[in-house]
């Protein structure tokens, strides 16, 4: 009976993940969500399993996570198989508009940038070392931090649209993060994963401006110039399954750990 916490499953690929994994009831499934009664509405009306369970904790609030992986610590027998990562932060300003066009905007920029970093890089950290006690003593000790292909450094000398700066920033930091905490804790055969889940259909925010639709243009462009047989964004639902596999078969022995890879399991991203 393998025990999963996976963060931000209101929606999209956290709430497919949810889905598939719960699908096995001999799992034991908890989503950790900032709005608990409004995560609990959706699972109401899409996902009414009795092996899934939800807390309430915020990447940005250390005391909400370290009440999370308590209340997960209550409900797993004080132990934890896998963590996957999967919330994070996309700043809408700095979404789809480079940082020269930001440059006007020196607090809005500051403030996406640090506020990513915070999230994505920072809370998700914190997360992994209040974790440590339960995935000590899991027999599995696999821990999976959802991040983008954008942060390969080969991807942006030559294909990337130059948008996205903060976010991309930061998840070039959190696999840096996956990387140390692997090193950090090779000795305890815990495996620590970044894993990229491509290009995923989810909600764009409405009313784009202008600049912004050039924007979307330009990053369409950018990966049909990487991968010229792209045909769309994949669902959450394959790209969930596709992770997943990627999790689960990832080997310590094959010296998987500290990796920064895309849902193919190599460094293919689209």
């Amino acid at each position: 009976m393998a025990s999963y916490l996976v963060t931000g499953v209101s929606r999209g690929l956290g709430l497919a993940f949810l889905r598939q994994l719960s699908r096995d009831p001999t799992l034991t499934v908890i989503g950790l969500v900032r709005d608990k009664a409004k995560a609990e509405e959706v699972l109401e009306s899409e996902l009414k399993r009795d092996n899934v369970k939800l807390v309430q904790g915020d990447l940005s609030d250390y005391a909400s996570l370290a009440g999370a992986v308590k209340e997960t610590s209550n409900i797993t027998g004080g132990k934890l198989d896998y963590l996957i990562e999967n919330a994070g932060l996309l700043p809408e300003l700095s979404a789809l508009t480079s940082m020269d066009k930001l440059a006007g905007q020196p607090e809005d920029l500051e403030k996406d940038l640090l506020e990513s970093f915070r999230v994505n890089v920072v809370g998700n950290i914190h997360l992994v070392n209040l974790c440590l006690p339960l995935l000590r003593r899991s027999k599995v000790r696999k821990v999976a931090a959802i991040t983008t292909g954008m942060a390969d450094l080969d991807f942006l000398a030559r294909h990337d649209a130059g948008l996205a700066g903060p976010y991309t920033i930061s998840k070039g930091a959190l696999n840096v993060a996956m990387a140390k905490l692997s090193a950090q804790h090779r000795d305890e055969r815990i495996l620590f994963l970044a894993v990229s889940p491509g290009v995923v259909a989810t909600a764009m925010p409405g009313n784009l401006s202008e600049e912004q639709q050039d924007g979307l243009r330009r990053l369409t462009q950018g990966v049909l110039a990487y991968a010229p047989d792209f045909s769309g964004p994949s669902s959450p639902e394959e790209a969930a399954r596709r992770v997943l596999s990627v999790v689960h078969d990832a080997k310590f022995e094959a010296g998987d750990s500290g990796s920064f890879v895309s849902q193919f399991g190599n460094r293919k991203w689209v």
